[in-house]
Protein backbone atom coordinates (compact mmCIF):
# COMPACT_ATOMS: atom_id res chain seq x y z
CA UNK A 1 0.00 0.00 0.00
CA UNK A 2 1.21 3.26 -1.01
CA UNK A 3 1.69 6.06 1.48
CA UNK A 4 -0.31 9.73 0.15
CA UNK A 5 -2.30 8.56 -2.03
CA UNK A 6 -4.47 6.51 0.93
CA UNK A 7 -5.18 9.78 2.64
CA UNK A 8 -6.02 11.60 -0.48
CA UNK A 9 -8.23 9.39 -1.41
CA UNK A 10 -9.76 9.34 2.17
CA UNK A 11 -9.73 13.17 2.05
CA UNK A 12 -11.79 13.03 -1.30
CA UNK A 13 -14.41 10.54 0.00
CA UNK A 14 -14.85 12.80 3.17
CA UNK A 15 -15.37 15.64 0.99
CA UNK A 16 -17.80 13.77 -1.30
CA UNK A 17 -19.84 13.19 1.68
CA UNK A 18 -19.50 16.82 3.10
CA UNK A 19 -21.44 18.05 -0.15
CA UNK A 20 -23.75 15.72 -0.35
CA UNK A 21 -24.69 16.26 2.80
CA UNK A 22 -24.40 20.02 2.18
CA UNK A 23 -26.92 20.05 -0.84
CA UNK A 24 -29.13 17.74 0.92
CA UNK A 25 -29.53 19.79 4.00
CA UNK A 26 -29.86 23.07 1.52
CA UNK A 27 -32.46 21.42 -0.51
CA UNK A 28 -34.50 20.73 2.71
CA UNK A 29 -34.55 23.96 4.03
CA UNK A 30 -35.66 24.87 0.38
CA UNK A 31 -39.02 22.88 0.69
CA UNK A 32 -40.06 25.26 3.81
CA UNK A 33 -37.53 28.56 3.63
CA UNK A 34 -37.71 31.02 6.49
CA UNK A 35 -35.83 33.80 4.81
CA UNK A 36 -35.59 34.39 1.23
CA UNK A 37 -32.01 32.61 -0.29
CA UNK A 38 -30.37 32.92 -3.85
CA UNK A 39 -30.03 29.22 -4.40
CA UNK A 40 -27.57 29.58 -7.49
CA UNK A 41 -24.92 31.46 -5.84
CA UNK A 42 -25.37 28.96 -2.16
CA UNK A 43 -24.80 25.93 -4.65
CA UNK A 44 -21.75 27.30 -6.86
CA UNK A 45 -20.12 27.42 -2.86
CA UNK A 46 -20.92 24.59 -2.07
CA UNK A 47 -19.74 23.05 -5.04
CA UNK A 48 -16.44 25.07 -4.86
CA UNK A 49 -15.75 24.08 -0.88
CA UNK A 50 -17.06 20.41 -1.61
CA UNK A 51 -17.13 18.96 -4.56
CA UNK A 52 -14.79 20.33 -6.99
CA UNK A 53 -12.06 19.77 -4.42
CA UNK A 54 -12.93 16.34 -3.54
CA UNK A 55 -12.93 15.12 -7.73
CA UNK A 56 -9.75 16.71 -7.67
CA UNK A 57 -8.18 14.58 -4.17
CA UNK A 58 -9.72 11.76 -6.58
CA UNK A 59 -8.20 11.94 -9.59
CA UNK A 60 -4.84 12.69 -7.69
CA UNK A 61 -5.25 9.57 -6.11
CA UNK A 62 -6.19 7.93 -8.83
CA UNK A 63 -3.39 9.14 -11.22
CA UNK A 64 -0.70 8.62 -7.93
CA UNK A 65 -1.73 4.69 -8.02
CA UNK A 66 -2.56 3.87 -11.56
CA UNK A 67 1.12 3.05 -12.44
CA UNK A 68 0.84 -0.01 -9.91
CA UNK A 69 -2.68 -0.06 -9.12
CA UNK A 70 -4.26 -0.36 -5.51
CA UNK A 71 -7.63 -2.59 -4.77
CA UNK A 72 -7.89 -0.24 -1.62
CA UNK A 73 -7.12 2.95 -3.38
CA UNK A 74 -9.81 2.14 -5.59
CA UNK A 75 -12.50 0.80 -3.51
CA UNK A 76 -12.10 4.23 -1.12
CA UNK A 77 -12.43 6.07 -4.60
CA UNK A 78 -15.15 4.25 -5.90
CA UNK A 79 -16.51 4.83 -2.13
CA UNK A 80 -16.21 8.46 -2.74
CA UNK A 81 -18.25 8.11 -6.26
CA UNK A 82 -20.85 5.71 -4.13
CA UNK A 83 -21.62 8.33 -1.15
CA UNK A 84 -21.76 11.21 -4.09
CA UNK A 85 -23.87 9.38 -6.02
CA UNK A 86 -26.47 8.34 -3.29
CA UNK A 87 -26.31 11.90 -1.63
CA UNK A 88 -27.32 12.90 -5.18
CA UNK A 89 -30.43 10.69 -5.25
CA UNK A 90 -31.64 11.43 -2.20
CA UNK A 91 -31.51 15.44 -3.71
CA UNK A 92 -33.01 14.36 -6.68
CA UNK A 93 -36.13 13.23 -4.62
CA UNK A 94 -36.20 16.50 -2.13
CA UNK A 95 -36.61 18.88 -5.93
CA UNK A 96 -39.75 18.24 -6.41
CA UNK A 97 -40.72 19.34 -3.06
CA UNK A 98 -39.29 22.70 -2.98
CA UNK A 99 -40.54 25.68 -3.05
CA UNK A 100 -41.94 26.74 -6.06
CA UNK A 101 -40.08 30.65 -6.64
CA UNK A 102 -37.03 28.68 -5.61
CA UNK A 103 -37.49 25.91 -8.02
CA UNK A 104 -34.93 27.18 -10.78
CA UNK A 105 -33.17 25.34 -12.90
CA UNK A 106 -30.01 25.34 -11.26
CA UNK A 107 -31.62 23.61 -8.41
CA UNK A 108 -33.05 21.19 -10.77
CA UNK A 109 -29.59 20.14 -12.53
CA UNK A 110 -27.39 20.18 -9.80
CA UNK A 111 -28.61 16.60 -8.72
CA UNK A 112 -28.26 15.47 -12.16
CA UNK A 113 -25.33 16.58 -13.26
CA UNK A 114 -23.34 15.02 -9.89
CA UNK A 115 -24.90 11.92 -10.37
CA UNK A 116 -23.42 11.63 -14.14
CA UNK A 117 -19.78 12.57 -12.09
CA UNK A 118 -20.50 9.92 -9.33
CA UNK A 119 -20.78 7.50 -12.01
CA UNK A 120 -17.44 8.77 -13.24
CA UNK A 121 -15.23 8.45 -10.20
CA UNK A 122 -16.64 4.99 -9.60
CA UNK A 123 -15.31 4.05 -13.07
CA UNK A 124 -11.93 5.27 -12.75
CA UNK A 125 -11.84 3.87 -8.60
CA UNK A 126 -12.67 0.33 -10.65
CA UNK A 127 -9.99 0.90 -13.35
CA UNK A 128 -7.52 0.82 -10.23
CA UNK A 129 -8.81 -2.94 -9.72
CA UNK A 130 -7.61 -3.88 -12.74
CA UNK A 131 -4.48 -2.56 -13.42
CA UNK A 132 -1.60 -4.56 -12.63
CA UNK A 133 1.89 -3.12 -11.24
CA UNK A 134 4.24 -2.63 -14.29
CA UNK A 135 7.83 -4.13 -14.21
CA UNK A 136 10.50 -1.99 -13.55
CA UNK A 137 12.43 -0.93 -16.79
CA UNK A 138 16.42 -2.00 -16.60
CA UNK A 139 18.74 -0.45 -19.07
CA UNK A 140 22.06 -1.24 -18.67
Amino acid sequence: MAGIEKYIAIASVGLFAMFAGEVNVFYNYLTHPNVETEPEAKLLMYISIGAAPASVMAGTAFIMSKRYGSRQIGSLIVAGGAVLLVGMLIANSTVPRIDANYRISTVELIPQLFMGISVAVMAAGAVLFKTKKRPIKEFF
